[in-house]
């Protein structure tokens, strides 16, 4: 029989050994209040990969001294779940670890329902995406929803070092030596994930030779097991808004560093569809008229990586990237709009004036009423002072320009229009 992979040999079978997780594990915590209570309930545990939650459901069931069970909700059938049903009949009591829960079908779900109102099963529903969308209500509404985190460095070097000195389960039976170096990179490579640093760790040991009686694990034996740094991220995922949504800010506030740090991420992800449509908002959205050409080059750019595509394509992004970090930065255009918007959708409105009404099906005799249009193209200065808004709303203001790059010049003649009209009443 094959022995089972370290990262299965070193999980903690006692609520008390959970690395990381405080939040939750921690004493005086929620599920550490209801394992020392005695009084489970059905929960969800959502989060990255490799971060404890089967670990957690596991240590549940060890450490309450109840039955447990782990299926797979698109692996296995309803048949598989009519057989944990019939050993909750008979032991009163079963804990079902349920992985990718957000996958549950229709027939299954139905299937559950009954038992988790009954409490004959605990479900402990493991997921990455976010239960508040993925997860059918009816299922999420009988359970307590519990997000958990990556794991720190110094969290994977706990498990690193269990691992190192466990003679049960573990390494200790042997002599073996990682440098700091390798330890850091252990750490540091495998984004929060202890699955990927132990499987890591575990290739280090077994395919390094023994000299003098140990086994020393080097930088490049790490970085030979761990040879890219592990990169965990779903492009269907909430984390993957929310890099884009860092993404943006970060441009927003003019951090060159953040914005390229978060632009890799991205193109990591091979999503180059979110980054091209993400900065052609971004032009409008934050950089507007205080460099109205903006738009234009950042279109310019996103057309150069449609051609190029990645790699090649990340060398228009970055230019891109860190002209809209550090041009001028304004949102007067859409609130401007946003705010005519709401006025509209309030009911401030009214009667286009009788002067801009189309002659063209009502008869120019009929259009004025007393009021000609002027047509400003026959004045010296392309402009004329009349009446463009419905008569409520005649004294609204809606644009509050600001005085940022290009933005400055449309503020000045805005400004200079806007005192004609009161003048002229």
């Amino acid at each position: 029989m094959a022995t089972k992979p370290l990262a299965f040999r070193m999980r903690p079978t006692h609520l008390d050994d959970v690395i990381g997780q405080q939040h939750l594990v921690g004493k005086d915590k929620m599920i550490y209040r209801m394992v020392k209570a005695n009084h489970l309930s059905s929960m969800i545990l959502y989060g990255p990969p490799g971060v404890g939650k089967t670990t957690i459901a596991t240590a549940i069931a060890k450490t309450t001294n109840t039955a447990f069970r782990q299926l797979n909700a698109v692996v296995n059938n309803k048949k598989d779940m009519e057989i944990v049903a019939e050993e909750a009949k008979m032991s009163g009591k079963v804990i079902l670890l349920l992985d990718e829960v957000h996958r549950l079908d229709k027939a299954k779900q139905d299937f559950l329902l009954p038992y988790l109102e009954n409490g004959m099963i605990i479900l402990i529903g493991a997921t990455t995406s976010n239960p508040y969308h993925a997860i059918n209500p009816a299922i999420r509404s009988r359970c307590q929803i519990f997000e958990l985190k990556s794991l720190t460095p110094d969290d994977i070097k706990i498990a690193l070092t269990r691992a190192l000195n466990d003679s049960s389960n573990g390494f200790g039976d042997r002599k073996i030596i990682v440098e700091d170096d390798a330890m850091n990179h252990f750490a540091n490579s495998c984004n929060g994930d202890v699955r990927s640093a132990l499987n890591a760790l575990e290739l280090a040991v077994l395919s390094t030779g023994e000299s003098d009686g140990k086994i020393v694990i080097t930088l490049q034996t790490a970085e030979e097991c761990l040879q890219q740094k592990y990169f965990s991220h779903d492009k269907n995922g909430d984390a993957h808004y929310d890099v884009l949504s860092a993404f943006q800010k970060s441009i927003r506030g003019s951090d060159v560093n953040a914005a390229l740090h978060y632009l890799g991420r991205l193109i990591e992800a091979g999503d180059l569809i979110s980054i091209n449509r993400r900065l052609l908002v971004i032009a409008y959205e934050d950089i507007g008229l205080a460099d109205p050409d903006a738009g234009m080059r950042t279109l310019a750019a996103i057309q150069a990586t449609e051609r190029l595509g990645l790699p090649e394509a990340r060398i228009p992004l970055a230019n891109a990237v860190i002209e809209l970090c550090l041009s001028p930065k304004s949102n007067a255009a859409y609130k401007a709009l946003d705010e005519a918007i709401s006025d509209i959708k309030k009911g401030l409105s009214g009667d286009v004036p009788p002067h801009l009404k189309d002659a063209h099906y009502k008869g120019a005799e009929n259009l004025g009423r007393g009021v000609e249009y002027q047509y400003p193209h026959d004045f010296d200065n392309g402009w004329v002072l009349q009446q463009y808004l419905p008569d409520r709303i005649k004294n609204k203001q809606y644009f509050h320009p600001k005085q940022n790059g290009q933005e400055k010049y449309f503020s000045k003649v805005f400004n200079r229009l806007e005192t004609l009209k009161k003048e002229n009443g």
